[in-house]
């Protein structure tokens, strides 16, 4: 094992309840599965500026450090490293949400999610957010 890897992941909420799922792209590990966008904390970066960043750059749109509220966290043994990432849920930000780097993007209800395969460490999130975020 290579050591703890963090990332950052948000609960992007519309105010209909539906949350946004993106695709993983070919050629990355789990390619294919659905997750919650955001991306890995660079050296000296805090997560919630780790997610400011990735949702420009991923989703084009721009999220303020206040509207990131910490919601729970996964930490998870994969195989070659341990992964740790802060979940936050988000329900306002500016601008549309678009895939920018090529990925789908799907909208759904929280009572959805076990519809669409996830990575490992996404899984267990799942009954927590249904209860959470609604149905």
């Amino acid at each position: 094992m290579t050591g703890i890897v963090r990332v950052a992941a948000a609960v992007i909420q519309r105010p209909d309840g539906q949350v946004l799922l993106a695709q993983r792209p070919p050629g990355k590990p789990y390619a294919g599965y659905w997750e919650f966008p955001g991306g890995k904390v660079e050296p000296g970066e805090r997560p919630e500026e780790t997610l400011i960043r990735e949702l420009r750059e991923e989703l084009g749109i721009a999220v303020k450090e206040p509207c990131l509220a910490p919601l729970t966290f996964a930490s998870y043994p994969y195989e070659t490293f341990h992964l740790l990432m802060p979940l936050y849920v988000c329900r306002r930000w500016d601008g549309f949400v678009q895939p920018l780097e090529g990925q789908a993007l799907k909208w759904v209800k929280p009572r959805e999610l076990r519809s669409y395969p996830m990575p490992p460490a996404d899984e267990p999130l799942i009954p927590f957010l249904v209860d959470l975020l609604g149905p």
